[in-house]
This record gives C-alpha cells, sequence and structure tokens, in this order.
C-alpha cells in the first residue's frame, strides 16, 4: 500500500509572497519596500526569488508601475486564503502559550482512579475547558512501562519505582486499613495486628498487585504467612465480598471513606500503622508544558488534601 505523505510546500516561501501581495497592490517597488520596512533592491529580489520557485513571471512593468501578470493574478487570488490559514494556525499555537490546552495521557490503578480522581478531573475541566485528560488503568508495570515508551505522559502508581529514566514525585501517602462487615463473623479483632489479620479469612488483591506486596511485607514483618482465600484485581470486589460476610480486607483508606463509604463495612486502624506511598512517574527528558503542569499541580494537591 503506497504511502502518503505531506510536508509544507517549499516553492511558496512566506515573506516573499508577502512582498509580491504588497507590491503588486501598491503599484511600485517602492511602495511595497516602504511599507515593509525594506530597501528596493531587497524586495525586487524577493520577489524573483519567489519567480523562479514558481518558474513563471509574476509581475510587470506598465510604464512607471507594476501589474500582476495572468499567473500573478491568479496567485493573488489565493493570497488571502493562505493569510487566513496562517493566521489561524498562530492563533491555535499561541494557546498553547496563553493558556492550558492540549491532551494529557495518565494511567493510574483502579482504586485511584475511582476514588482520587474524579473531583480532580472535575476541577481540571472547570478550570480549563481546552484540556483533555486522557485516563487509563492498570498496575504498576503497565503503567510505567507506558511511560517509558512515551505512549503516556504521566503515571500515578504505588511506590516504590526504581528506573532510572523515570523522575517521581510523591503526593500521598494512603493507609491501609483493616475492613470487616459490621456485625459479621468473622469480626474483626480489637487490635488489628499481623498475626490476628492472617488468623481471619482473608481477602486479597492479586498477587501482582504493588498494594498487595505491601501488605504481604506488613503481615511477614508481625510474624505472620500471607494466605489469602480469595484474591481479585479489583477493590469494588473485594468490597462486595467482604459485605457479603465472606472475610476481611486489608484495604486502601481512600476506599472505604468519605461520602460513598458503605454502611455495612467496619474500619479499624491496623497496628502498626501501615501506609502505601502514591507518586507521580514522568519521563526525566519529557517537556513539562502547561497542561502537563496543571494535571501534575492538580493531582499533588489533591494528594496533599487527602492526607
Amino acid at each position: 500500500m503506497q504511502r502518503i505523505k505531506f510536508s509544507l510546500p517549499s516553492e511558496l516561501p512566506l515573506e516573499p509572497l508577502r512582498a509580491f501581495d504588497l507590491v503588486a497592490r501598491e503599484g511600485t517597488f517602492s511602495a511595497a519596500a516602504e511599507r515593509l520596512g525594506l530597501t528596493q533592491p531587497a524586495v525586487s529580489l524577493q520577489v524573483r526569488q519567489l519567480e523562479r520557485r514558481l518558474g513563471v513571471r509574476l509581475l510587470e512593468r506598465v510604464g512607471r508601475s507594476v501589474r500582476p501578470t495572468a499567473a500573478g493574478a491568479e496567485l493573488l487570488q489565493h493570497v488571502p486564503a493562505i493569510a487566513a490559514a496562517l493566521e489561524a494556525a498562530l492563533r491555535a499555537v499561541g494557546t498553547h502559550a496563553s493558556e492550558v490546552a492540549g491532551r494529557v495521557r495518565l494511567c493510574t490503578g483502579l482504586t485511584t482512579c475511582l476514588y482520587l480522581l474524579p473531583p480532580v478531573l472535575h476541577r481540571l475541566r472547570t478550570a480549563h475547558p481546552r484540556l483533555e485528560v486522557v485516563v487509563s488503568t492498570g498496575n504498576t508495570e503497565h503503567c510505567l512501562r507506558g511511560v517509558e515508551h512515551n505512549t503516556l505522559d504521566l503515571a500515578l502508581v504505588t511506590l516504590p519505582v526504581a528506573s532510572r529514566a523515570l523522575s517521581v514525585v510523591e503526593v500521598l501517602q494512603d493507609e491501609l486499613v483493616a475492613v470487616g462487615r459490621v456485625g459479621g463473623t468473622p469480626a474483626l479483632p480489637a487490635r488489628c495486628t499481623p498475626r490476628a489479620v492472617a488468623a481471619l479469612p482473608l481477602l486479597a488483591f492479586d498477587a501482582t498487585a504493588t498494594t498487595r506486596q505491601i501488605a504481604d511485607a506488613w503481615l511477614r514483618r508481625g510474624g505472620a504467612v500471607p494466605r489469602p482465600q480469595m484474591e481479585f484485581d479489583s477493590v469494588e470486589a473485594i468490597k462486595a465480598m467482604v459485605g457479603a460476610g465472606l472475610g476481611v480486607g486489608l484495604l486502601p483508606r481512600m476506599a472505604v471513606s468519605g461520602p460513598g463509604a458503605a454502611a455495612e463495612l467496619e474500619v479499624r486502624p491496623l497496628t502498626p500503622r501501615l501506609h502505601r506511598r502514591m507518586g507521580l512517574v514522568l519521563r526525566n527528558d519529557k517537556p513539562l508544558g502547561r497542561a502537563l503542569q496543571a494535571v501534575v499541580q492538580a493531582i499533588a494537591e489533591a494528594g496533599r488534601a487527602a492526607e
């Protein structure tokens, strides 16, 4: 299949085109030179360069004045459209310097997407209508791979992240808590230590999830062996199973607090306390344009407010 190539036409440089247009409309090279702030020979040279590039004569002298040839008159009809297109292009590019506009590709985990991002995205849309944030979800490895390959601009993931190609800014410490069914069996212990939690039917995240690895490390430090009865790739699935009385879970506090918290779930802090660190990740060489800056700042502010 033949590939279609596109490039700006080098046969029509803009400065010589403007010189030709002014000479044709003013009727003399000297008048056009005065309008352009150039010498008459400089204007004549620009017009000759344009004629050589196009391979046709564009202007002819008639007495003391200059008038367009048939080819020149044809070209003059297109000058207003060319000027309008250029002005529109410059205005479009100028918005990126004067306002927050463009697309930012963000990847994060499902929990963060559900419980942290909605108000952030709402504020961004209200403040910057021309900003488009495209959000995808995945585990930490998936998000980091996208940032490294530049198919994603930004990732919000659970730390730590080990890569010399990436810059990391910590924005949030989200506490992990024990979650059980109110009045259910098994009941949450008064002190949710690693041994006490491990003795209950544990409903856990998938083993590849960074949050699961943090929880398992906490259990092991307390002398317990992680043996979950069920594993899920969704915080909502774990909450549903806990609500059904099938066990207890170790979940991020952001997923079980706030206005949307389920009334049937009981939440208790862990002993010792446990947090997962969340960070924004970008390539080291990623240009930090106004759009990307706005998203980074909004998420960082939301992270500080959530702690």
